[in-house]
């Protein structure tokens, strides 16, 4: 009845423009919706389209995680040393940026947005915005290393696409394959994922992956990648990302936000992926989630092995942004736990 009420509320348009919900439990798929909706590709718009099991979608930010796991990936292999090198160690062509409180700028400073940049991502309309600017940019790597610091690295959260960017240029020159090739060959084939695309940077002719926004996936690859998360990098047996490195990114490393936005409520930032706290069932959970615009998100709780992956097409439309944790909350959790109980 709360999952027919959750569809009724979609459909009458409450929470509108939901793509696809995937629900699992204890690793079984539990439930899984599609709908038609409002959608756009690469900035185009595509019209009211239909979306099923086998349709690319954007995934926006949520392709942040997603460089975090190649970036263990390649720690695991050796690859990257660790990630208290200095970023410099990987660009040193770039050696004249390499002042001052710059040079104190490290690959773990990346992955928590705390590298220090002046960095401007609030208003995406705004053709000023650094992520605008990254993307058109000939050279997106010495954009984001050229830009002045605001603060010393490890002290501040700043939402930065560059520093997504920065983290997938370190992945191909440490193991000498562009991003996309790189998670191909060792995320994405051994979670038997192939259907995927990585779109490229805006700037004329280039073949630079977009670090912080460009993947597109399936609802059930994006539900794969969650699980793994879940099941502490093992897939089918295999470990695929070193489990390590899933606990450390699934750690608070920095307060992200104190509460004061509406929007966002009070939480924390692993390596690329948002934290956060909730009361499920009177008790304190911890629930991390890849946070992507238009609604993309992959919940993971781990104290009760629930995933759930969100798509849909609200892009750019902050009213809605809560709207994936809402339905979490007000169906899928209760759901969940009437299933449970009945079945005792």
């Amino acid at each position: 009845m709360t999952i027919r009420a959750m569809e009724a509320a979609i459909g009458a348009g409450t929470f509108p423009n939901i793509h696809s919900i995937l629900i699992s439990r204890n690793g079984k798929v539990l439930y899984e919706q599609y709908w038609i909706g409002q959608d756009a590709k690469e900035g185009k718009d595509l019209g009211v389209i239909p979306h099923g099991p086998d349709s690319l979608h954007s995934t926006q930010s949520i392709s942040k995680s997603i460089v975090s796991a190649c970036i263990g990936i390649a720690l695991g292999q050796g690859k990257i040393k660790s990630i208290n090198e200095n970023i410099f160690n990987f660009f040193p062509e770039y050696i004249e940026q390499d002042t001052g409180i710059k040079g104190e700028i490290t690959i773990k400073h990346l992955l928590t947005m705390t590298a220090g940049f002046r960095w401007n991502e609030e208003d995406y309309s705004n053709p000023a915005n650094d992520e605008n600017q990254l993307s058109m940019a000939s050279n997106p790597d010495i954009y984001v290393l050229s830009r002045p610091m605001a603060f010393p690295p490890g002290k501040v959260f700043t939402y930065n696409g560059g520093a997504t960017q920065l983290l997938a240029a370190i992945i191909k020159r440490s193991t000498g394959k562009p991003l996309n090739v790189f998670a191909n060959e060792y995320l994405f084939a051994p979670l038997g994922i192939y259907n995927f695309k990585w779109t490229t940077t805006k700037a004329h002719n280039s073949t630079i992956p977009d670090a912080f926004s460009g993947l597109y996936l399936t609802s059930r690859d994006l539900l794969k990648f969650g699980l793994l998360y879940m099941n502490d990098g093992i897939h089918k047996s295999k470990q695929i990302i070193p489990t390590h490195w899933v606990k450390a990114s699934l750690t608070p490393h920095i307060l992200a936000d104190d509460g004061t936005d509406p929007e966002l409520g009070r939480s924390e930032y692993g390596f690329q992926w948002w934290l956060f706290n909730d009361s499920i069932l009177n008790k304190v959970t911890p629930i991390a989630a890849c946070i992507g615009s238009g609604g993309q998100r992959i919940f993971i709780d781990k104290v009760n092995k629930i995933v759930v992956v969100f798509t849909g097409g609200n892009y750019r439309k902050p009213g809605t942004y809560l709207n994936p944790y809402h339905i979490l909350k007000q169906f899928i959790y209760p759901a969940l736990f009437i299933r449970a109980d009945r079945e005792k």
